[in-house]
């Protein structure tokens, strides 16, 4: 059975749902929904929600998952770098896929990062080196320049394929 939304013109909980949409990912769907009351049109985004994932940061501190802290850091990393919503609201999907496809209650915040490294390297580069250097805290300039040279041999490798 399908749970009502309230209409957000008169707020009540006579609605239907006219057209019924799947992302082209798969991971999210977008319902046309009409107020029989009022007659307003409205759209909703139903999408899976990460629960009961416990992370497990470095000091052994246990908090519950939270999407907001994951788009936080990401946000931080892609500061003034372009993108659009959708590809962002992408990206986390990947990222969340991946966590929930380890199957764990548990998973530490060293996992988080390497799945949101692995789709960071793809989405932005840029990105991807302003994470690694926050979360692998590299120690010096040459630690940092030899993420660089690897980043720039693949793209070597990959544009001559």
């Amino acid at each position: 059975m399908e749970a009502s939304m309230y209409c957000p013109v008169c707020n009540s909980k006579e609605t239907k749902v006219i057209d019924s949409r799947m992302a082209q990912d798969g991971s999210a769907v977008r319902r046309r929904r009409e107020c029989l009351l009022c007659g307003y049109r409205f759209s909703t985004v139903e999408e899976v929600e990460l629960l009961d994932v416990v992370v497990v940061k470095r000091d052994g501190r246990r908090e519950t998952y939270a999407r907001n802290k994951l788009e936080q850091g990401i946000l931080h990393s892609l500061t003034k770098r372009p993108y659009t919503q959708e590809r962002f609201d992408r990206l986390i999907h990947a990222i969340e896929r991946d966590i929930q496809k380890k199957k764990k209650r548990e998973i530490t915040s060293a996992e988080v990062g390497e799945v949101v490294m692995k789709h960071l390297k793809r989405f932005d580069k840029v990105a991807y080196i302003r994470f690694a250097s926050i979360y692998r805290a590299f120690e010096d300039v040459a630690t940092f320049q030899d993420e660089i040279a690897l980043l720039q041999k693949k793209n070597r490798d990959t544009s001559r394929s």
